[in-house]
């Protein structure tokens, strides 16, 4: 059966907003490498690069409200400090002294690494019968697998 945030047990509340955390973390470890990466690209894409890179970064921040005001909704805590996401994230931050493949390279392996925690996420919710929660991961998880296939493709 379907739960809402208010039915959920007190168990499975505070899995589910570990997990929110995780995303939000290594959204916002992403959203500021991206951002890192528009500032500094150059070269002969330059162009299509600064605006793809503002396109992503444009994108996470609101991707990154959205998972934070899930945990609000659980009535659980948002971690809103740089260093609390750098310690949690899987996704590093990065120079931004590479060459424009370097920076696509990375921003790729940030999107893939977005798109297996959120599928976790969501199996995490889905596990508690949270729908609402499953439903916001699985649709920002294809957001960040159309992001890696559209990096990929620079890379080919």
């Amino acid at each position: 059966m379907t739960q809402t945030a208010s039915a959920l047990s007190q168990d499975a509340t505070a899995a589910i907003v570990e997990a929110l955390n995780q995303s939000v973390a290594e959204t916002a470890v992403t959203t500021m490498l991206a951002q890192n990466f528009h500032w500094n690209v150059t070269g002969m894409g330059f162009g299509p690069l600064h605006d793809l890179f503002q396109k992503i970064y444009e994108d996470h921040f609101i991707g990154q409200d959205d998972l934070a005001e899930r945990i609000k909704a659980l009535d659980g805590h948002a971690e809103g400090t740089l260093a609390g996401m750098l310690k949690r994230s899987k996704v590093s931050e990065d120079s931004g002294h590479g060459t424009d493949k370097d920076m696509i390279a990375a921003l790729l392996t940030a999107q893939e690494t977005l798109a297996s925690t959120l599928a976790g996420c969501g199996e995490i919710a889905a596990n508690y019968a949270d729908t609402l929660t499953e439903d916001l991961c699985i649709a920002r998880g294809q957001i960040h697998e159309k992001f890696a296939w559209i990096l990929r493709s620079h890379l080919r």
